[in-house]
């Protein structure tokens, strides 16, 4: 079994009742956290976990609400953890990530500085292990398996989906991104699918055109319920609400997803959690 818990479903507009974009999945004994948007180490302690529990950090693109609070994850591992050799953090992303890492860590400088000098155990600076990745596997360990592959969701290049299996059980999160074949293949089969989405009613209803640029590269609610649906999945996760979903309306939304997918629709606020077992999945439409 995977467990997935929506850290935070929220938007690049701050929202009081939503966490920015992160998703936590557990599967085994290992806890990996897919992005970190803005209050995600707040939602990590109420699922009862934090940034020395991670296994690994998953960043599926650079965008500001997806990394927002990366040095908060960086510094409360360092000084949350207690021992003589702390394990590094491995941190799996598109090129770039490195060196987005290497920015965060320098504009961190002083108060790493500070904590050194202060602390008698701490020895050195946080320990990270960066890996770039576009495609193919990224993680394989206590059977657990993770494989990534590139999405679509330019002008922001490049931008991975991330697919985790463990027992027979399998999840994949897209991240943001349009349909396009790479997810499928990544998705075929798959048990769930986690995928961002767009209200483009109501995104089209707003007289801002930078509000209605984002139409042109996330996908809309049906758009992610035709990648479940020709993906064969047996539950499709909606994260990242794009406009923020009012109380009320999250069944205006589950009846969107359902005009183009039959099966299990999950849906909700920041916590919510949803259960993946194994052979979930349906065949693969075509």
């Amino acid at each position: 079994m995977i467990e997935v818990t929506l850290l935070g479903t929220g938007s690049p507009i701050p929202d009081p009742d939503r966490a920015g974009p992160s998703t936590l999945i557990r599967a085994g004994d290992q806890t990996f956290l897919v992005d970190c948007g803005r209050g995600v180490l707040q939602r990590l302690a109420a699922a009862g976990s934090g940034a020395p529990q991670l296994s690994a950090l998953l960043l599926t693109h650079l965008h500001s609400d997806h990394i927002a609070d990366l040095g908060d994850v960086l510094i409360t591992r360092w000084i949350g953890t207690f021992g003589p050799d702390p394990t590094p953090l491995p941190i799996i992303g598109p090129p770039g990530t490195a060196e987005v890492v290497k920015a965060m860590l320098a504009a961190f400088g002083h108060d790493i500085s500070y904590r050194l000098e202060h602390h008698a155990d701490l020895t050195e600076p946080p320990r990270v292990q960066v890996h770039e990745y576009t495609d193919g596997t990224v993680w394989d360990e206590a059977g657990v398996h993770v494989r990534v592959s590139p999405t679509d969701h330019r002008p922001v290049a490049p931008t991975i989906a991330f697919r985790v299996d463990h027992g027979g059980a399998s999840v994949v999160l897209a991240g943001d991104t349009v349909p396009c074949a790479t997810l499928d293949a990544l998705t075929a089969g798959a048990g769930a699918l986690v995928h961002t989405a767009i209200r483009r009613d109501l995104i089209e209803a707003v007289p801002l055109q930078r509000v209605r640029d984002i139409c042109d590269y996330h996908s809309t609610v049906e758009q992610a319920a035709d990648t479940a649906a020709r993906a064969g999945v047996g539950i499709l996760i909606l994260t990242h609400y794009v406009p923020a979903m009012a109380p009320g309306t999250e069944d205006q939304w589950r009846a969107l997803a359902a005009t183009r997918f039959d099966r299990q629709i999950e849906l909700g606020n920041d916590l919510h959690r949803v259960q993946v077992h194994p052979g979930v999945c349906v065949k693969p439409a075509g």
